[in-house]
């Protein structure tokens, strides 16, 4: 599921606010989380929760316009847990999307919560966070985990 495209949410309903519920307190139960995208509970939904330096919330159907202006930063994955790695996102996103109940919602920001968005948006995507990295360097990261 992790390597497939999330599907639209078209229904805004009670189901889909458990969905959120449930992601949130997942998310929230793991040591370290910022983030935790739908895909990685084994829901195949474009659904996104963050918590991070007081920040906290969901995006539903997130679409994410990205700062020209990078900056590298260790990441690391729940896939691998314990192993941080240099990546290079966008310094500042602007996050677009739906909350549980259909309103849209706009999500500014800046440094680690940026790279946290970007991070669960390729969830959704089916991108992993290892498909970034150069060979030599998915070779370490893939040595470091097993």
């Amino acid at each position: 599921m992790l390597r497939s495209v999330a599907e639209p949410v078209t229904t805004f309903d009670r189901s889909l606010r458990d969905l959120v519920k449930s992601l949130t307190a997942t998310m929230r139960a793991g040591t370290g989380r910022a983030g935790l995208a739908a895909p990685q509970i084994g829901v195949p939904l474009r659904v996104l929760a963050f918590e991070l330096d007081g920040r906290a919330g969901h995006i539903v159907n997130p679409r994410l316009e990205l700062s020209e202006r990078t900056i590298v930063a260790d990441e690391a994955c729940l896939s691998a847990p314990g192993v941080w790695w240099p990546r290079s996102r966008a310094f500042s996103v602007v996050a677009r999307g739906r909350d549980m109940y259909g309103k849209p919602i706009t999500v500014r920001a800046i440094g680690m919560l940026a790279r946290v968005l970007q991070h669960e948006a390729d969830h959704l995507d089916g991108v992993l966070f290892i498909d970034a990295l150069p060979d030599e360097d998915r070779e370490r990261f893939m040595a470091a985990i097993s």
